[in-house]
Order: C-alpha cells, then structure tokens, then sequence
C-alpha cells in the first residue's frame, strides 16, 4: 500500500527558507546595508517563525487524526473489567475515562511513582506510553496513550550536514555583526574579517558550550536528543542562539531539572572567564569621555548589574571608579552577551530552562503559576525598564509554550538537586538586578539608575 506523504520534508526547507531571507533581504538592499532593516527585519523573522510553528501543529494534527481516525471523538467511562491488570496492580482506581486515544486512570498509586513506571512500561510493551501526572482531586492520574504514528520520524537520523551548515551561516553573521560594532562592514571592507573574530568565535563558544551542557546531560538520562541547532540572523547581535530538538520525553522530573539545568551553567564556566579577560582589554570611560560611535563603543555601566559589576571590579580594580563606564572589547561584549543569555534562559517560563527547572522543583500546578508571573514580569520590565527586552518578550512568548511533562510527574527532585536551583536563581537575580544605591559609592561603581 502506498504511504501517505507527510508535510515534514516541506517543513524543513521552509525552515531553511526563513533562516536565509534575512540574508537575501540584506543583500538587495541599497549599498549592502542594513541598519535601514534593523526595525522591522525581526518582525519578518518573528511572521516566520509563527508560520512555521502553525504548520507544525497542522503537521502533527495531520497525523495524529491519521492515527486516531477510528476513534469516537468523545469522552467514555472505561468499566473495570477493562481496566488493564498493570493499571489495577499499581492504582486503586476510582475514575475511569476514556479521551480520544488516551486512558486516564485516576486514584491513589500503590506502589512509589518510580516502581509503577518501570512495572507499566514492562507490562504495557513498547506500543503504549504510560504517564503519571498530578490529579489536584484524586491524587494521581495515569495516563496511557499510543506510542506516535511513525518510530522512523521519531527516530530519523541526524543530519550532520545540516547541524554544520547552520553552524558556518551563524558564524558568518556573528563574524559581520562583530565587524560592524566596530564600524566596519565586511560587504565594503572583507580584508577586515579578522576585526570580528573575537566577538564571533568568544559568543559561539558560550552558546555551544550552553547547548552541549544540555545535550550531554540529556544523553547521560538515556533521551534521544539532536545535536545544537545554531540561528544565524544577519543583523543585530548576529544570531538568536541555538537549541536542541528533545526527540523523547524525560522520565522523571530529576532528568528534567538535570537537563534544563546544565546548559546555563556550562554556559557561564565559558562566559565568566571570557568577560575577565576581555575586560583586560576593555577601555574605561571617565565622566567627560567621548565614546566611539560603533555600537559597542557608547559606553556599559558596570552598575547595572550585581554580577557584572563584582566581574568588572575584580578585572579593573582601581581603574573603575565612580562616574566611569566601560567600552566593552569585542570579547567582553560576547562576555556580557553571555551574562544577558544565561539570564534570559533561567527566566522561569514556560520551555526556557528556567521553565522546566520551576517544574521540577515544585511540580505542575506551581511551575504554570510562575511561568505566567515571569512572562508578564518580562513583558512589563521591557514595557518600564529596558524596551530592548520587548523583542526578545516577544521571541519567548512564541516558541516558550508548554514543553512535554515527565513521564513520572510524581516523585519529586532530590534536597540536593532543589538547593542547586535556587543557587542559580540566585545568579539569575545577580545578573538582572543593577548595583543597590548605597553601595555604589562604597564599590567606586557608577550606576545609570541614579
């Protein structure tokens, strides 16, 4: 019988098409530049990205009404004598259901949420996927769903090549954005592609190490995981970051939190030490200081934030004093681009890593609750504080929504695991919270908010 096609292969060269539309857009207009684009290019981006995110979900609605075509749409009570054995011997049961193609079994567990997993998936077989999940009336909910349509799309290869070529656009445009915030265009001048290596190979390093943090931990839990995918865009900071494709869902909410938070902290092992030693070449500032006109030149208070500050003080020491700023070098840039990454991953909402560690740490119904305070938080802090934020808001609330649970939603994460990440919402706070008044004097640091 012949296969039904599916949309994912079209999927995949929209996804190419949109990546490079920047590109193009930058290379017909006038001159080769592309400050006369800055304004409404991420708009362009932010329409693709939406399309593609739309005709996703009509992909997988696509199949997933292929798979559940003979299913009655309703909702229908399962009677005991259907209930499956695995069900009984690890639930008293008290409600039933039957939802499309999913069985929900809700009442209290006999037996810890670990072991009832591993006796489900053993008993079960491979074609179903058994889920425990809170039930805020009756306790626990087991959820048992068919395994998706087609392994093969599931488990499709990795395509190096695609990986590889992402990763050579990203470096491209990251290398042309560092040239330009030094004044130079690469389109006039390409002899001085060396002008923006430092801020090239200094961001990507951080990213990728990031990404790979993820990637390893995700590998060490047993998920099937793709390697970075890298964003280049042709203007601005010269990439949107990078992700990893998460191909299963975790087991437990141990893995997630392993997982979600690794990529931040390997993160900063790099970006910490690159901000240092890009400080050393960094030009400070005093008060009457005329500042470069390159993007990177109009000056960086140290104040604005704690942790940047304290960097700033232990690799300047006296020659930061009150009143002064700092023209960031091309690697310190990258450096504190490292600092406002991790930030904005840790903020605690919805996929970002701060979303799923919320999760884990204090289970569903909590992790939502913070996850809708800190998008409105970042909404009105872009609004009232800093409107550079209202773009990256608006990213995160397109691709931040609702990640897959744990297949165990039960057990919670270990003592251990729970004080590691309140230590990195801590250094999320260190990041975005500027210098308090009464120690600017005592630290010699100057701070904007005066």
């Amino acid at each position: 019988m012949e296969k039904k096609s599916t949309p994912i292969g079209w999927l995949n060269v929209l996804f190419m098409i949109c990546l490079l539309l920047p590109v193009l857009i930058l290379l017909m207009m006038p001159g080769g530049t592309m400050m006369g684009a800055f304004l409404w290019l991420p708009i362009v981006l932010l329409l693709c990205f939406w399309m593609i995110a739309s005709m996703a979900a009509a992909a997988r609605g696509e199949q997933q009404e292929e798979t559940d075509h003979t299913i009655d749409d309703g909702v229908r009570m399962i009677s005991d004598g259907e209930q499956p054995d695995a069900i009984r011997a690890v639930m008293d049961v008290r409600v039933a259901t039957q939802q499309h193609s999913a069985g929900i079994f809700r009442g209290r567990l006999t037996a810890p949420a670990d072991e009832a997993l591993m006796r489900l998936q053993s008993d079960l077989g491979e074609n179903v996927v058994p889920m425990i999940q809170q039930d805020e009336e009756l306790g626990t909910a087991i959820v048992l769903m068919n395994r998706p349509t087609d392994e093969s799309v599931l488990e499709r290869p990795t395509r190096p090549w695609l990986h590889w070529l992402l990763f050579g656009l990203t470096f491209l445009t990251t290398t042309w954005a560092g040239a330009l915030h030094q004044g130079v265009n690469l389109l006039e001048q390409p002899s001085e592609i060396a002008v923006g290596l430092w801020y090239s190979v200094g961001l990507l390093l951080i990213l990728g190490v990031h990404e790979m943090g993820h990637y390893f931990m995700a590998r060490h839990h047993g998920l099937n995981v793709s390697p970075p995918f890298f964003i280049p865009v042709p203007f601005a900071l010269g990439t949107f970051g990078a992700f990893i494709q998460m191909k299963s869902p975790t087991r437990n909410r141990r893995a997630l939190f392993d997982v979600a938070v690794a990529g931040p902290l390997a993160g900063l092992v790099v970006a910490i030490p690159a901000l240092l030693i890009g400080l050393q070449t960094t030009e400070v500032l005093p008060p009457d200081a005329e500042p470069a006109s390159a993007m990177m030149g109009h000056g960086t208070s140290a104040g604005s934030s704690l942790l940047f500050a304290l960097i700033s003080k232990i690799a300047l020491g006296d020659q930061l004093q009150d009143g002064y700023l700092l023209q960031l070098s091309p690697l310190a840039f990258a450096g504190w681009l490292g600092l406002l990454v991790t930030a904005l991953n840790l903020m605690p909402i919805g996929q970002l890593d701060g979303g799923h560690m919320a999760r884990a740490m204090f289970g569903r119904r909590v992790g939502e609750t913070i996850s809708s305070v800190g998008m409105w938080s970042l909404f009105l802090l872009a609004i009232f504080v800093w409107p550079g934020l209202l773009f990256f808001a608006l990213f995160i609330y397109f691709i931040a929504g609702r990640g897959i649970p744990p297949l165990n939603d039960i057990t919670p994460i270990s003592p251990g695991r729970r004080w590691i990440g309140y230590a990195t919402f801590v250094i999320l706070a260190l990041i975005l919270i500027p210098l308090p008044h009464k120690f600017w004097h005592a630290a010699e640091i100057y701070c904007p908010y005066l």
